[in-house]
């Protein structure tokens, strides 16, 4: 009964406090909110283009609140560029505080989800320099190769017909495609095998996978939870659910760093950070480690699959983007050997695939949020300290004003290299500014790998009398709603890139 009497004066007295605060500041404009819940309600999915619509009625840069926290929204690439350069980037790199980065990411102290300051910077420091470093990326080359002759050949075998080496078989990538990105992560950063004949622990494999797929969930921008902290006079089911989530993980990724303790001889990335906690045992603690193990396994295993389904729907939708990418390959790499990483540099146009896949179906249609740990103005508007500051990269990267014809898949747009300074603040896969992802590198060359090679073995077709569905989920994170459904038969070259 005392809750209940409590609860409308508690809502009242916030509702004063935030917009006593809010008269101070010359806010970007946007919709009308109301009390207590602000634009929650109005946050139907896909979020992505909800606000994009929105930036079309407001402008490039809008306010919202979600409950109790005010939020900005960016859509354009001259506020992004103001946003993530000069000292602004330093105030803006810090993270909001969320359930889902309190109980599964240590407390808010992994790399991507630590407040801006001296530990966040040891933690990118020993991600540029030890773990994700180009050389230490190179020297785990043999895996990426291993990881794709693999799912080549369980492709092969399941598209092989004695009788008849000419015919279609139907085929659904998405499973293929997540075991490849998991186990090249999983085997990298711990020696394991998660799927395949020597698997090492397939009911720890299922979980695991289940706990990453669980955890990006988790992590979305959307909970009510993180924006109503009033929620726990009512008991949260959200937040017990989170503490159990990260429960789980914290077991798994304990025994997965026990295992490499007493494998002393292993090449693995935790063996290199235990060589370093022999060193430096203050600062490689065990939790700081399995927060980088997650950390890699969060980013690397989703995301590439994810972007790999998209590519090849859009190559199988698209034939003649798919015969001009294959005409590259034969031509530059010949029909005698297997796509290597080094001959990625003479394939522009499949580069140019890639990074029109990143440009139209961002995995992450918006930059991880970012919270100003002081007053700023972006825009001209002023944007107040722990506002949360959402970038639509989806939005820039179709927008008219900067791309022609922005939602056609046309990677010709990139012959002149989309690395270029142009290209800075409008085609944003990986974020910008000091949190951008330092395995960006590691994500591009798995994905241009992977996608070379279907492209080299196999020809594809799309099913006869079905149309290819493009829509995306309803979760923030970009994925198909429904897998791609293709026809796929070998290549006559394909037993000699096998043996």
């Amino acid at each position: 009964m005392f809750y209940f009497i409590l609860l409308p004066l508690l809502v009242l007295l916030a509702y004063k406090f935030l917009f006593s605060k809010t008269e101070r500041f010359n806010l970007p404009p946007g919709p009308p909110s109301r009390p207590f819940v602000g634009h929650l309600h109005l946050m139907k999915p896909p979020i992505h283009r909800l606000l994009q619509r929105y930036s079309d009625k407001y402008g490039p840069i809008f306010s919202l609140r979600f409950g109790s926290r005010r939020v900005v929204v960016i859509t354009s690439p001259s506020l992004a560029q103001e946003a993530f350069t000069g000292q602004n980037d330093v105030i803006i790199s810090s993270r909001p505080l969320q359930l889902t980065a309190k109980y599964v990411a240590y407390n808010h102290t992994t790399v991507g989800t630590a407040p801006y300051g001296d530990h966040w910077r040891n933690l990118r420091r020993i991600c540029a320099n030890e773990i994700l470093s180009n050389n230490r990326i190179t020297n785990f080359l043999h895996i990426r190769k291993d990881e794709i002759r693999r799912m080549l050949t369980r492709l092969s075998r399941a598209t092989t017909h004695s009788d008849d080496a000419s015919r279609f078989t139907h085929v659904e990538l998405e499973p293929l495609l997540s075991d490849l990105t998991f186990n090249n992560i999983v085997r990298m950063v711990t020696g394991k095998t998660y799927y395949g004949d020597d698997v090492y622990n397939k009911e720890e494999a299922e979980l695991f996978k289940k706990l990453v797929y669980d955890i990006a969930v988790y992590s979305g921008a959307n909970h009510t939870a993180d924006y109503l902290p009033v929620l726990k006079l009512f008991g949260n089911k959200f937040e017990k659910e989170v503490k159990a989530l990260g429960k789980s993980m914290d077991d798994i990724l304990q025994r997965l760093l026990d295992e490499c303790r007493r494998d002393k001889d292993g090449n693995t990335m935790v063996n290199h950070l235990l060589s370093l906690q022999q060193q430096e045992p203050e600062y490689y603690t065990d939790v700081i480690i399995k927060g980088l193990m997650m950390a890699m396994m969060l980013a690397g295993t989703e995301t590439s699959a994810v972007t790999l389904e998209w590519a090849m729907t859009n190559l199988v939708k698209h034939p003649e983007v798919l015969e001009k990418a294959r005409a590259e390959i034969d031509e530059k790499i010949g029909k005698d050997r297997l796509i290597d990483e080094p001959d990625v540099a003479v394939l522009p146009y499949l580069q140019n695939v890639v990074s029109e896949t990143f440009r139209l179906f961002p995995v992450a249609p918006f930059l991880i949020p970012r919270r100003p740990t002081e007053d700023m103005k972006i825009g001209g508007y002023d944007v107040p300290r722990d506002t949360t500051v959402l970038v639509n990269a989806w939005a820039i990267q179709r927008d008219p004003e900067f791309w022609d014809e922005p939602e056609r898949f046309n990677p010709d747009r990139f012959d002149n290299g989309c690395g270029s300074e142009y290209y800075a603040y409008k085609l944003m896969p990986f974020g910008n500014g000091r949190r951008i992802c330092p395995g960006a590198g590691l994500g591009r060359r798995i994905v241009t790998l992977a996608l070379g090679s279907l492209i080299q073995c196999f020809e594809w077709e799309s099913v006869k009398g079905e149309e290819i569905d493009m829509s995306e989920s309803a979760g923030l994170g970009m994925r198909k709603m429904d897998p791609l459904r293709a026809m796929c038969r070998p290549r006559p070259i394909m037993s000699k890139l096998l043996i």
